[in-house]
């Protein structure tokens, strides 16, 4: 065995032990609920130590004195049982996301977004399958937490379809939902929520900031065809030549069940295609109502970036999945009565329950710490000691990303970890002059391509048992050393993009400078 193969063998080992140490550490984590009622209860106990200890800073804004207040105190309890609705109730991705997810709803459970999926694939050449996957992918996110157990086995048979391993397939798919996730060329639940989160926290600084969910929206956009891109050129020049090696020791399985059948029935065509009449048919209205100068939908001064429209376009996009939902369900006959359509609605709010249960402990952690003023506290000495040692933006955004990233091996749940540290890393960044929508930018950077790699991800187990249809010997190591290659690239390849966006000065989202 030659040196340099040792070394390889000795690095991959290294990685597969640092990942494995994560993987019981993160296992011993508790639900994401419970991580946040510990944190309440962390934020209760700081509170009162560091009120005692008269911890305070001048605001920067008016030169007033913030001080720590307590809620191991007469008005702390007071708050604490006389705010807990309120809490939840005012929580800003709250409204955000179910309004959104009533009308995804709709498009999900009739059909339409599984068709669209396997018509977008049922015809695609040979050598564009891998970016056709990863791209659509990135689409099917606006399915939520299905577009794992959608993408994945037809990615299957797309690859098996044009001659190559299906287990590649699988592995483009998985790394494009989960390694790329909360990006996309449609807006989707977790803008909105991403959306609420950065609001809330800009309110520290500014209690009249207003981000939407298509502050990002540009760069997301970019963001996709990039990394689209940069999946497919690892995937062909590390993945698929490790899947051959591992072919070449132990060959997969041909004789495995039969994957569903990717083709469109007539039914199904029709209904697409009346599907997508009605979505163009919907924009041009949409359009057409923003003509008029004293459109209502137009903002002070005839403004569309500023505008009712873009203030509440989760209100239009709920309403653009329910049209053309509707229309699919009628059409192929998976809506038959107006009754079937409360019913689909409430059918996708029952699978949003588990998030809004991890809102409501989200919701109290976010007041208790703003109502005692931690959060301004920590915001403005950091951007103080930050601007003391005068580290540049990118020294800043760089450090951000790769904490995060680490975090996120073990925090798995994106709106989880973005609530975790927006309401300090969003004041603390607005008091440097950096945009809130761009800390938000950075924060998708550094969550989504450790989401991949972690065993702790559900999703990471989906996507190892539908490879072990076809290499029964693969365990968590396998799907590491196929997923680690795209999930580094992506991080160091997505960051560069950020930093050139950044410098160059192009806007993040309608009327969204990036500085």
């Amino acid at each position: 065995m030659s040196g340099e193969t040792k070394q390889r063998r000795s690095v991959t080992s290294f990685v597969l032990r640092v990942l494995d140490v994560v993987d019981r550490v993160g296992n011993k984590l508790p639900h994401p609920f419970w991580l946040f009622v510990i944190m309440s209860v962390l934020v209760v106990l700081a509170s009162w130590i560091l009120s005692l200890a008269h911890v305070s800073v001048v605001s920067p804004a008016d030169g007033k004195t913030i001080g720590v207040r307590s809620l191991v105190s007469d008005a702390g309890v007071q708050m604490i049982l006389g705010d807990l609705i309120k809490n939840f109730v005012n929580f800003p991705p709250l409204g955000l996301i179910v309004v959104v997810m009533l009308g995804v709803a709709v498009a999900d459970k009739t059909g339409l977004l599984p068709a669209l999926m396997r018509a977008a694939l049922a015809k695609v050449p040979a050598k564009l399958v891998t970016f056709a996957i990863s791209l659509t992918a990135m689409f099917a996110q606006i399915a939520s937490d299905a577009a794992f157990v959608v993408m994945i086995p037809l990615a299957m048979i797309a690859f098996r379809a044009v001659g190559r391993s299906p287990v590649i397939g699988a592995v483009v798919a998985y790394v494009s939902v989960g390694g790329a996730s909360s990006i996309g060329l449609v807006i989707t639940g977790s803008d909105a929520i991403f959306a609420g989160l950065t609001t809330s926290a800009a309110h520290t600084i500014d209690p009249d900031y207003l981000v939407t969910p298509v502050s990002n929206y540009y760069f997301s956009v970019a963001s996709s065809l990039l990394l689209a891109v940069s999946i497919t050129v690892i995937t062909e020049l590390v993945v698929a030549k490790r899947v051959a090696a591992m072919n070449a020791v132990e060959p997969e399985l041909t004789d495995v069940e039969e994957l569903p059948d990717m083709t469109l029935s007539a039914a199904e065509r029709k209904g697409v295609r009346r599907a997508l009449l009605a979505a163009g048919a919907y924009v041009a209205l949409v359009v057409l109502a923003m003509v008029p100068s004293g459109s209502p939908l137009r903002g002070e001064g005839g403004s569309i970036v500023n505008s009712p429209l873009m203030n509440n376009i989760a209100v239009i996009l709920m309403l653009f999945f329910m049209i053309i939902g509707a229309v699919y369900g009628v059409t192929v006959g998976t809506m038959k009565s107006p009754k079937d359509f409360p019913d689909l609605m409430g059918q996708g709010l029952r699978e949003l329950v588990p998030v809004l249960v991890l809102f409501f402990a989200v919701s109290q952690f976010l007041g208790y710490f703003k109502w005692t003023n931690i959060g301004q506290v920590i915001a403005i000495s950091g951007a103080r000691a930050l601007d003391s040692l005068g580290a540049q933006p990118v020294v800043i955004f760089i450090g951000a990303v790769l904490l995060i990233s680490l975090m996120n091996l073990l925090l798995t749940s994106g709106s989880a970890m973005y609530a975790l540290v927006a309401p300090v890393l969003v004041p603390m960044l607005m008091l440097l002059h950096i945009q809130p929508e761009t800390t938000q930018a950075l924060f998708r950077i550094a969550d989504a391509p450790t989401n991949s790699v972690t065993p702790m991800s559900p999703y990471f187990v989906i996507a190892l048992g539908f490879i072990r249809r076809y290499r029964p010997s693969a365990g968590v190591g396998t799907l590491m050393s196929l997923v680690l290659p795209i999930a580094v690239v992506n991080l160091c390849v997505w960051l560069l993009m950020f930093l050139a966006w950044y410098g160059i000065g192009l806007p993040l989202g309608p009327g969204v400078p990036v500085r």
